[in-house]
């Protein structure tokens, strides 16, 4: 546990946070975080995250821009979409880009806590 990465990207501090303390409920502690989606890309290569959770509507680089930046550096990289907000086009853009899923806030913690389970511990 002590080695696994988890970049979270949201432009929301508090959306940020609320991932974070869910995520602590599973053991994990190590976080990378980025307000927006060219901060993740350089986390990304810099450091190598396992699991990466992405907003879309961001300023800067949005979150399919950052999804396809970090897949041609790793198409390996495990993305899953978390956002409030964003048009069908984008959702389904994402997806195409690589995003594993996608989660709509508001979320309920299990989804979170299942979806980190299920990355690191095949549950």
């Amino acid at each position: 546990m002590e080695d696994v990465k988890i970049l979270i990207c949201d432009d929301s501090i508090l959306a940020r946070k609320q991932l974070k303390d869910i995520i602590r409920r599973c053991g994990y502690n190590t976080f990378l975080e980025a307000t927006n989606g060219e901060q993740a890309v350089a986390l990304y290569k810099e450091s190598k995250p396992q699991l990466v959770f992405l907003d879309i509507v961001m300023p800067q680089m949005d979150g399919v821009q950052a999804i396809r930046e970090i897949r041609q550096f790793d198409p390996n990289a495990y993305i899953i979409i978390v956002s409030s907000v964003g048009t069908q086009s984008q959702l389904k853009a994402a997806i195409l880009e690589g995003a594993h899923d996608f989660i709509q806030k508001p979320y309920y913690s299990s989804t979170i806590i299942q979806i980190v389970k299920q990355r690191f511990e095949g549950r």
